[in-house]
Formats: structure tokens, C-alpha cells, sequence
């Protein structure tokens, strides 16, 4: 997981030493960091529609769709549909001539374009259900990926990791290593037996029936004599006191399961073609003041393009007599079964939320757990981004819930984020433009805001390294200059990066061209454009080359993907 992290801090301070190219005083490449406009207090919402068959449709425009904040109508300000293609390989990227060691030959086979990272949750799975579910997973793995998917797998204990390669024996042998590890828990049953769920309306709802419950379950334990005096309220005290322990034991693995959520949601970002993770749990507890965590989990997985489905690792849930566990009075039992129902429908609440609020798929209720790691390692082929601006935001941290409707299409099935929590501060302006440029360098969307003509070189400097050349050709017809002091003035960021076979990032650089052009020069340059050369070091091997464009003054962006094979 850590190394999703290293990734983003090569990209923040990656900013290489830069050649000039034109006049000193006209054109000047240097190292800066970008500053991409951004609007900070944007909600993005996936949604995708489907058919009473189940198809995904693709055809929608904005006017077909209406958005609520809190019941108000929400003006759509960005709107963008998905789409998600099989074998979507790299574009061949030709070189120019006069390379003495030319990369004309096509782009390897099978290069990756989908990626699927496998989630288990070993903190909150039992044995039985981790067991079926890991069965499940390999039968998937080896008879469903695609040469060109590349899989990962990944825990919530963080103990087992495999990252993304398209080598089955690996997978197999990560899989074999899942067992549960609970992180605060104890693994034997406790008696009482209080869930996250019942010690939250103990310690903070105050529910007296979950109180009245947990009692029951102390009095039992203990051996108390209920028809002592004072036994009652010791049986009360001892309840409660266990309860808090449970919930500060079960918050921790709540939390660390959030994180490391969001850890492989931003391993994913940094992968460069489809992005599915895959969560297999039975669900977890979210405290109420966990829910802000959620929701940036959330935004950031949906400004990423990852794609969370999930699945029930319980399979099938059904609620009845367990022989294994201690039998209290008709009253208690009755209440103890409800809690542990009402436990399993608020666990299963988080998976649900993930799934919807990302535009991915929820199996449950299915013990076929095969078909559900097959259903959900497949991306619908088509779903659609809504943006809104809410006015007058309060950073207060409420919950706002949002409605998305049809309208005149209202027999099609939708699935749409249910809302989000108000920040409590804005991110730094500075920060949201490294993201920005990071995550368009780590997407495969090609843009064509400005014409870039993408070619590639390569020679080799030795016998196991070599370097690429990128060379990005802009054509500036399409720029806007701003005038001041009479020069036409503009800032372009060209950043380029390299990633292997399996979609690892290994190098990257920015360049910063700024323009003040005087009016004849910009004349002469329209029809010339400009030629921007970025040098990486490597090693012999097959790469994918990824060329991202920005200016400034007209907030235009282009990217576009090549691949180079260095024998």
C-alpha cells in the first residue's frame, strides 16, 4: 500500500531541470508547480442507468437529468459520460526519423488496460466465510482474467499484499496466505457477546433495551443472583463497561479498514486504464464520526475513476438459533436476536454505500460467490459523472442527502451516490492542483482540448539502460493568449510519464513552457507550432508512455497514450 504513496510523492517534487528552447525572452521552459483553476467546492455524482433488461445505457444528455441537494433543484455545471472498453490498448506511437535505434516495431500484446484489486477484509471475516470467499476468488482469477487485466491482492490487516501482475501462481499463493486477523477484537467469544452495533446504543444512543440485553447476558455469565439487592445495578455497570470496550476496540479496526480503503483506492489511481476494486466482507460499523471519512473515501475514488464493487462474504444471511452460544430468558433472547439483526443490516450498510456511491454493484444475499467475483470484476460499460456547485455552503460537516431523477425516463433503472458530508475546511488550492495533474497523468482518457501530436524515440545508453524521448508537437491555434504589456502571455504544463507492463509507474517529468510572445512572433508560431522534448531514463523493456497538456489562461487539457518496446 505504501508504495501508491511514494508514487505521489515522486509526482510533487518530480519537477526535472528543463532546457530552453526559442527566444530567452519570448519562450522560457523552467521548473514550476502547476496551478490548475479548480473549483473546490465541487460534488461530483456518479450514476449509472440501465435498462429493464439490465443493460447499461450510454445515450442520456445532461437536460434528461434533474439533481437535488437537500430537496433543492441543483444546477448540473459538469457532465461527462463514462464509457468503459474492452481491450482498450495503448495508441502505437511512431517515431520520428533520424533515431539510431528506432521503436517502428508495434506495441507488445496483451499490454494492460484493466485493472482489478481484490479486497479482503481478514479483520471482520471469520474463517469459514474467508475460506469460501478466497475459493471463490482463484476459480475467478484463473478461469476469468484476460491476459492484458493485471490483479491485485490485497487485506485489510494489511499483512498479505500481492500488487498488480498478471502471474496466476502468484495470485494463488497470496490467496492461500488469507486467514482472519482481527486487530483488536479477541478471537474467542466473549461473554457478554456485544457487537460494535449494540455497544454504540449502549454507550452513545443510550438504548435501554440494548442495555437491558447486554445485562441479561452479564447476569447469565457472572452467575449472578438477580434477586440479590444491588445486583442489578452491578450487572448494569459491568454491562456498560464492557460495552465501551467494544466500541473503542471495534472504532480502531473500523478506522483502520477505512484507511486502508483509502490506501488501495489511491494504489488504484496511479494504475493508467479501467479500475475496479473489489471489497469481499461482511460489512463493518460506521460510528457516526467516522462518516466524514467516508464520504472523502468516496470523492476520492470518484474523482479517480475507481469503480468499487462489493460482495457479501457471508453469502446467504440468515438469522437463527446458534448451539454454540449461551441461551438467555425468552425477553432477552428475543431482544438479543434483534440486535444482532438490526448489527448485520447496518454492518451490511457501508457496502451498499461504497458500491452505489462509486457506481459500482453490491452482491449479497447469494452464496455463489464465484458468480458474484465474476459479475463484479466486470465495470458497467457505461456510466455518467454529474457535478454540482452547492450555493452557500456551510462548512459545518452535515449530512446532505441528494436525489437524482429522470424525469420523462423514469422507467430505466438508477443508481446514484445518496449524498455526502459538507467539509469542514477547504483543501488548499496548491494541493488540489498536484492532484489534478497527478490524476490525469495516471488516467487512460485521451482529450483533445489541444491538438498534441505524441511520438516517441528511444537509444540505448548501455547494455540495461536506455532512455525514451517524448516528444509532444503543439499546435497553438487553439490556445488563448492573454495580452499584457503588449506580449501574448500563457503558461503550459506538459508533464510525461513512463509505466511497465504491468501499469507501475517508474518515471516521470513536467515541464513548464511560459509564452510571452510579441504579436509577430505568435503570427509566425500559429502555423508552426511547438515542439516540447522530455527525456526518461530506463532500463531495456516494454513501457506505456503517457503525455498529459495543460495551459493555463484557457483551462484546456489534452492527453494522449503511445507505447515504446526496447529490446
Amino acid at each position: 500500500m505504501a508504495r501508491g504513496l511514494v508514487v505521489t510523492s515522486v509526482l510533487a517534487i518530480g519537477w526535472g531541470a528543463l532546457a530552453q528552447t526559442g527566444s530567452q525572452n519570448e519562450i522560457a521552459q523552467h521548473d514550476e508547480v502547476a496551478t490548475f483553476q479548480s473549483h473546490v467546492n465541487l460534488v461530483m455524482v456518479p450514476v449509472v442507468v440501465r435498462d429493464r433488461q439490465g443493460r447499461a445505457i450510454g445515450n442520456l444528455t445532461r437536460q434528461d437529468f434533474q439533481l437535488f441537494d437537500k430537496g433543492k433543484p441543483q444546477a448540473i455545471t459538469r457532465f461527462t459520460v463514462e464509457k468503459w472498453e474492452a481491450g482498450g490498448a495503448a495508441n502505437e506511437a511512431k517515431p520520428e526519423g533520424g533515431v539510431p535505434e528506432g521503436s517502428e516495431r508495434p506495441p507488445a500484446a496483451n499490454m494492460p488496460d484493466r485493472y482489478v484489486g481484490y479486497l479482503f477484509d481478514d479483520v471482520h471475516t471469520n474463517a469459514g466465510d474467508l475460506m469460501r470467499a478466497r475459493d471463490a476468488a482463484e476459480r475467478h482469477m484463473r478461469e476469468d482474467l484476460r491476459p492484458s487485466d493485471r490483479a491485485a491482492v490485497l487485506t485489510t490487516s494489511g499483512q498479505v499484499v500481492t500488487d498488480f501482475t498478471d502471474d496466476l501462481s502468484k495470485l494463488h499463493q497470496t490467496l492461500l496466505r488469507l486467514m482472519p486477523r482481527p486487530i483488536a477484537r479477541q478471537t474467542t467469544q466473549q461473554c457478554p457477546d456485544i457487537s460494535l452495533y449494540q455497544a454504540d446504543m449502549i454507550v452513545n444512543k443510550h438504548e435501554q433495551q440494548a442495555l437491558a440485553a447486554a445485562t441479561s447476558e452479564v447476569a447469565v455469565c457472572q452467575s449472578m443472583d438477580m434477586s440479590q439487592p444491588g445486583m442489578l445495578q452491578q450487572a448494569q455497570q459491568m454491562a456498560q463497561s464492557f460495552a465501551q470496550q467494544v466500541l473503542s476496540q471495534g472504532q480502531h479496526e473500523t478506522r483502520v479498514s477505512l484507511a486502508v480503503l483509502m490506501d488501495a483506492v489511491m494504489r488504484m489511481a496511479s494504475m493508467p486504464g479501467q479500475r475496479n476494486l473489489v471489497l469481499a466482507s461482511p460489512g463493518f460499523y460506521m460510528l457516526a464520526e467516522d462518516r466524514e471519512d467516508e464520504t472523502r473515501l468516496l470523492d476520492r475514488a470518484i474523482r479517480a475513476n475507481v469503480i468499487i464493487n462489493t460482495l457479501n462474504a457471508r453469502g446467504l444471511y440468515t438469522l437463527g438459533a446458534d448451539a454454540s452460544k449461551q441461551t438467555y430468558s425468552v425477553a432477552a433472547q428475543n431482544i438479543k436476536d434483534r440486535m444482532e439483526h438490526e448489527s448485520a443490516m447496518a454492518d451490511e450498510d457501508l457496502l451498499a454505500e461504497l458500491a452505489v456511491g462509486t457506481g459500482g454493484r453490491y452482491f449479497h444475499n447469494n452464496n455463489d460467490l464465484y458468480q458474484g467475483f465474476r459479475e463484479l470484476a466486470t465495470l458497467p460499460e457505461f456510466y455518467y459523472l454529474l457535478g454540482f456547485q452547492p450555493q452557500n455552503l456551510k462548512l459545518d460537516g452535515s449530512f446532505h442527502v441528494i436525489k437524482v431523477a429522470l424525469g420523462a425516463k423514469a422507467d430505466y433503472a438508477l443508481q446514484a451516490r445518496r449524498g455526502y458530508y459538507a467539509p469542514r475546511r477547504l483543501e488548499d488550492a496548491a494541493e488540489l492542483a498536484k492532484r489534478e495533474i497527478q490524476e490525469a497523468l495516471f488516467s487512460r482518457e485521451e482529450m483533445h482540448d489541444i491538438p498534441v501530436e505524441l511520438q516517441t524515440q528511444f537509444f540505448r545508453t548501455g547494455q540495461d539502460t536506455a532512455t525514451v524521448a517524448v516528444l509532444a508537437h503543439l499546435d497553438l491555434k487553439r490556445i488563448r493568449f492573454k495580452k499584457a504589456d503588449g506580449r501574448n502571455v500563457d503558461k503550459v504544463t506538459v508533464v510525461s510519464g513512463l509505466f511497465d507492463r504491468n501499469g507501475n509507474y517508474v518515471t516521470g517529468l513536467t515541464k513548464t513552457i511560459e509564452f510571452r510572445l510579441k504579436d509577430e512572433t505568435l503570427e509566425s508560431r500559429l502555423d508552426k507550432g511547438i515542439t516540447v522534448r522530455t527525456s526518461l531514463g530506463t532500463k531495456p523493456g516494454t513501457y506505456m508512455v503517457r503525455l498529459v497538456v495543460r495551459d493555463d489562461e484557457g483551462q484546456l487539457m489534452s492527453a494522449a497514450n503511445g507505447a515504446v518496446d526496447i529490446p
